[in-house]
């Protein structure tokens, strides 16, 4: 993350003439209000209610136009970002909220691919500020209400909205959308969601409402009973896309996936990723059950919006080439789940020697994370610049112990900068381990 630098170059003169400046105001922001992503459990609010009173201040925006809530443990970003490309293919406006961001605030909130405008965040917290003193808001919280607020006033048609962390206790559960999405379920945030399989399920299924279809991206033994009584509770059609339609990979061109559905259409998908196999088979479920609440989808849409969808929607950091000779690739998977993923897409890849730049933080699984990765790779430990982080020292004397041989670097351009400097054009260089550590490479590598 690049967000104490970010567009430095606006920050000499109040936007619009009037009270702070953008970067003072993403200072307020990160300052006044507590950041999950920096600074981890002291900022986590569970509960609706400070929501509520938000945006009933707010004359409740999010009720003004169509909504798909997306859940899970890995892949909801990809399954948002996908919908919202073949959306806005299908000639819908559409409003995306995500998180969290890897290097500009303003990603968390686009329209048609267009992220909010500077001055929108400036006037939207100069004129709410009072509201926050008395609510006291997350940043979490307070930027969802922004982003809900410019939906509204964008008169988007759609909204594809991302939950943060859980579903049942997250602010974005008041929404009621068309169609809820639950991704995956397995292992992460166990602090507050629980530590089996079950309990993070019943979190995630929380989001489902009454009447409202749910497409599940992944069904495990251990999560379907959960499911299925959740569906019965709330009279809710439930879609497993597993057992809608199958994907599978067929190869790449150029920097595009190639894929093929068992029902005999042919895909080129801009994620390169061989994990995003299952969410695109979420996001081709989720479609067709769109088409059956009054959604106009095309199959030209979808093959549009597959391909361009890096280019319609902003997204980044899911297994993001950012040169080639050596091959450098980027992606955001950070627990045990995305890494069983980005392994297997490791080896699938052709180098003389795999580097690997990677720091975590401190509140993930890191030994399960660190198991996983292969022992014959050159490692480059180090750490993001945000409290969370784990010292590099620490995640390499951890990855030694269970045999990953590499150094310690404090920042992750000096980790960058050293597997750059010892690679030859025929060696490959993955960069990972958390959005933070991604989203400062990518700044160091748009900035050079």
């Amino acid at each position: 993350m690049n967000e104490n630098n970010e567009n430095k170059s606006n920050s000499g003169s109040p936007l619009g003439g009037r009270g702070l400046t953008y970067i003072q105001t993403l200072e307020y922001l990160y300052d006044r209000l507590p950041v999950f992503h920096h600074i981890g459990s002291d900022a986590y609010k569970p509960g609706l209610q400070n929501t509520i009173q938000l945006m009933n201040a707010l004359n409740n925006p999010q009720n003004n136009y169509r909504t798909i809530h997306i859940a899970g443990t890995n892949g909801k970003g990809s399954v948002s970002h996908l919908l919202a490309a073949v959306l806005q293919e299908s000639g819908y406006k559409v409003g995306l909220y995500t998180s969290p961001h890897l290097v500009d605030f303003r990603e968390r909130i686009r329209v048609n691919g267009e992220m909010i405008e500077q001055q929108y965040v400036v006037d939207f917290v100069e004129e709410h500020k009072s509201l926050f003193d008395v609510i006291e808001p997350s940043f979490f919280e307070a930027t969802m209400a922004m982003a809900f607020n410019y939906f509204n006033a964008c008169n988007v048609d759609v909204a594809v909205i991302e939950v943060g962390l859980g579903g049942r206790l997250d602010s974005t559960n008041i929404i009621n959308p068309e169609l809820s999405v639950i991704t995956n379920i397995s292992f992460d945030h166990m602090a507050f969601l629980g530590d089996t399989l079950e309990q993070i399920a019943i979190e995630k299924a929380g989001i489902i409402k009454q009447n409202v279809p749910v497409v599940i991206g992944e069904a495990l033994p251990e999560t379907i009973p959960v499911f299925e009584m959740r569906v019965m509770e709330k009279d809710a059609p439930i879609y497993y896309a597993e057992e809608f339609v199958q994907v599978t990979f067929k190869g790449y061109d150029k920097n595009a996936m190639i894929v093929e559905t068992s029902d005999d259409k042919t895909y080129q998908v801009g994620l390169c990723g061989i994990y995003q196999l299952k969410n695109i088979a979420t996001t081709l479920t989720a479609i067709d059950q769109l088409n059956e609440l009054d959604f106009r989808i095309s199959n030209s849409s979808i093959k549009k919006g597959f391909e361009k969808v890096t280019e319609l929607t902003g997204f980044r950091g899911r297994w993001q080439e950012l040169q080639q000779a050596p091959v450098v690739v980027a992606d955001t998977g950070h627990n045990e789940g995305g890494f069983r993923y980005i392994t297997e897409q490791l080896k699938q890849q052709t180098y003389k020697t795999l580097r690997i730049v990677i720091g975590m933080v401190n509140d993930k699984d890191i030994s399960a994370v660190l198991a996983l990765l292969p022992k014959d790779a050159r490692y480059y430990f180090t750490q993001a610049a945000i409290l969370r982080a784990l010292p590099a020292e620490e995640l390499k004397k951890q990855g030694e112990s269970l045999g990953l041989k590499g150094e310690a670097y404090p920042s992750v351009e000096e980790a960058v900068r050293a597997a750059l400097e010892e690679a030859d054009q025929h060696d490959f260089v993955f960069i990972g381990g958390s959005n933070f550590v991604v989203g400062e490479a990518i700044a160091n590598f748009t900035c050079n």
